[in-house]
């Protein structure tokens, strides 16, 4: 997909020309070209759906109804995310020349343009903080916005993350193999952690969100569900994800598709032209998508400088703590312009 730095600018022309958007999440590399963004669809009354199409997703639409909505899970008092994929560029190539087709001074655009070496470009982009917001912003900004959607939560009170660089040290990736970051709200918190070494302690779930509440357990990810009651007699109650084989057979030989995920992307594309159609807000409005990715990069920025941080989206500030205010923003490359100052 198209790099997080390149997400926002796009998409604001876009929408300032008269188009309705898809962008992909997180929808931009800092939290400043989201409010950006966000205005600029409010402003020109433009449906903005983001690819954050958990919500979007069968099975996780079935058990929100079923769990949530119907208080099967009762109060809920936590809420654990978490990711174990080896997703890091563990290698440390040595530089090249620019391919003569690549045009990397415009691929860079408004990014740093760090020595080539051939990583960003070639799908590797991901491990570079230059261009993307990390395993934060590339998964937990899927589970978060999961959580939220299920559990209609806002912006989170206050945020605060550890990690970092601990194991895997040989590559040229800079971002963090471990990280813990804690979405405060009220009456419970949403934790994230994620490793990119090791294994995971659920094997069943390496990717997932877990609810708990009061009656009982919720796990979900991607490729199933299974509701866990506190009540020892009464059964659990498992679900797998909801695939489209039969009415779909050319998703069998389509290349490098995710089966699993293709009835999510179907109904969340279906949602986009509704919305444009009805002039109604979209499953994955910018705006959810803008909190759910803004949350991610301030728990990033928590984790960079040490420290809780809580952000007014009305000011656009970090509570009383200017350092981090001005992180908010991050600089642009000459001639591009932010769209904070456009």
């Amino acid at each position: 997909g198209t790099p997080d730095h390149w997400h926002a600018l796009p998409t604001i022309d876009a929408i300032r020309a008269g188009a309705h958007v898809f962008v992909q999440k997180p929808v931009s590399v800092d939290v400043i070209e989201g409010e950006a963004m966000l205005a600029a669809a409010r402003k020109y009354n433009k449906v903005v759906q983001v690819g954050t199409q958990r919500r979007s997703t069968p099975h996780l639409i079935e058990a929100k109804e079923r769990f949530v909505e119907s208080g099967m899970l009762g109060e809920i008092s936590h809420v654990e995310m978490c990711c174990y994929y080896h997703m890091r560029a563990n290698r440390a190539p040595e530089l090249e020349p620019v391919p003569d087709f690549f045009d990397y001074e415009m691929w860079a655009g408004p990014a740093p343009k760090r020595p080539y070496d051939g990583l960003p470009h070639r799908g590797w982009w991901r491990a570079m903080m230059e261009y993307s917001n990390g395993i934060m912003g590339d998964m937990c900004v899927h589970m978060y916005d999961t959580a939220r959607w299920m559990l209609g939560l806002g912006w989170p009170k206050r945020i605060s993350s550890t990690g970092g660089i601990y194991v895997q040290k040989e590559g040229k990736s800079n971002i963090a193999d471990t990280q813990v970051a804690t979405f405060e709200h009220d009456g419970f918190n949403c934790v994230w952690q994620h490793r990119t070494w090791g294994s995971s302690p659920d094997p069943d779930y390496p990717w997932a969100l877990f609810i708990y509440g009061e009656k009982g357990t919720l796990k979900a990810s991607t490729m199933r569900a299974d509701f866990i009651p506190q009540d020892r007699n009464a059964k659990p109650l498992h679900f797998d994800c909801f695939f489209e084989r039969e009415k779909y057979p050319e998703d069998l030989t389509e290349k490098d598709i995710e089966l699993n995920a293709t009835p999510a992307t179907r109904l969340h594309m279906l949602d986009f032209l509704a919305a444009i159609e009805k002039r109604s807000r979209p499953v994955a409005d910018i705006e959810q998508g803008h909190i759910s990715t803004a949350s991610c990069i301030l728990a990033n920025l928590s984790m960079d400088i040490g420290r809780p941080l809580v952000y007014d989206p009305e000011r656009r500030v970090v509570v009383g703590d200017r350092e981090a205010t001005q992180k908010l923003r991050k600089p642009y490359r000459t001639p591009w312009q932010h769209p904070a100052t456009a």
